[in-house]
């Protein structure tokens, strides 16, 4: 189990980045509820406006608007845990998420490579998937493994499951994973039961994570909402990985996309805690800018980093384990 540096500590000396001031967190954070109560996100999965209705929000049916009390969120908030385990199939890379401690942990995904051998630009494959799960367990810089490319030389609706085979047997570290829908995350957490020695084990020592993403501008789409509720229901940890752009899918201005990535992580975990008080939910971030000269999401960008510290004092906000992009 390692326990790495801390991220920040209060003290009057050394250096730091301090982004936000407390009343600046907290004046998102009254915004976002503002959004979540009077604006609300769209969730077309059935079962998750059941979950939602059930839980003291209002759902349209006709709009499939779903709008959260401000009490909701902050309750869903407390409920959710400070401190996660991500265990490792060699309990000796176990890894604690918990306040102010920075892990690092490869990104994902990658379609396209330069082959190691051959030196050509080419689509990649579920060897690759094998190969850098295994280049990532030996980094020991690396806490975590995380999904790095995708197997392209498989069915596109299975490929998450091929993933996982190619992922398994190649690191003994945690890693993070898409399952594309609630069908494959059954089958993943099947998988890693059998991994781990059977559902209880899991459930005390989970093997995986699953990245969710919500869609930008406050949209809940069901291969996110339902992959959150059976992870809920199994103890499995979600990251949230909201992936706006501002001057595209969200607000132009920085402030403006913190607000509306923070209502898309928050009615997660919302709907998260609804399932299974205290379930494990990461709040996650690759938002971005837009390029406006070549319409991309460019993840190197000075913003991103920018985006990224805010978003991390969000978390420290709400006592919340976060995930961030580095570019």
């Amino acid at each position: 189990m390692s326990r790495n540096l801390h991220a920040g500590f209060n003290r009057i000396d050394g250096f730091g980045v301090n982004v936000l001031s407390h009343d600046e967190q907290t004046a998102i954070h009254l915004a976002t509820l503002d959004v979540l109560h009077h604006v609300g996100v769209r969730v077309d999965s059935k079962e998750a406006q059941e979950i939602f209705a059930g839980g003291g929000a209002s759902v349209d049916p006709k709009t499939n608007i779903v709008k959260i009390p401000p009490y909701l969120v902050e309750d869903a908030v407390r409920w959710a845990p400070s401190t996660i385990l991500l265990a490792a199939r060699d309990p000796k890379k176990d890894y604690i998420l918990e306040s102010n401690r920075v892990g690092f942990v490869n990104f994902g995904e990658g379609v396209n490579i330069i082959d190691p051998v051959t030196r050509k630009y080419r689509t990649t494959t579920k060897k690759d998937v094998a190969d850098a799960a295994l280049m990532s367990d030996y980094l020991s810089e690396m806490d975590i493994s995380y999904r790095a490319v995708v197997a392209q030389d498989c069915p596109g609706p299975v490929q998450s499951l091929h993933n996982a085979e190619a992922i398994f047997p190649n690191t003994t570290k945690h890693f993070f994973i898409g399952a594309d829908g609630v069908k494959n995350a059954r089958k993943l957490i099947k998988m890693a039961e059998a991994v781990a020695g059977g559902k209880n084990q899991l459930k005390e020592r989970p093997l995986i994570s699953f990245n969710v993403c919500p869609t930008s501008l406050l949209k809940l789409i069901p291969e996110c909402t339902d992959v959150v509720i059976e992870a809920a229901r199994y103890g499995i940890p979600v990251n949230i990985i909201s992936m706006a752009m501002a001057g595209a899918t969200s607000p132009v201005t920085l402030a403006g996309t913190l607000v509306t990535h923070n209502a898309e992580v928050l009615s997660t975990i919302v709907l998260s805690q609804l399932t299974a008080k205290g379930a494990p939910c990461i709040y996650g971030s690759s938002t971005t800018i837009m390029d406006m000269r070549y319409t991309t999401a460019p993840v190197g960008a000075p913003e991103l980093g920018m985006i990224s510290a805010a978003v991390a004092k969000m978390a420290q906000y709400y006592l919340l384990p976060s995930f961030v992009a580095g570019g």
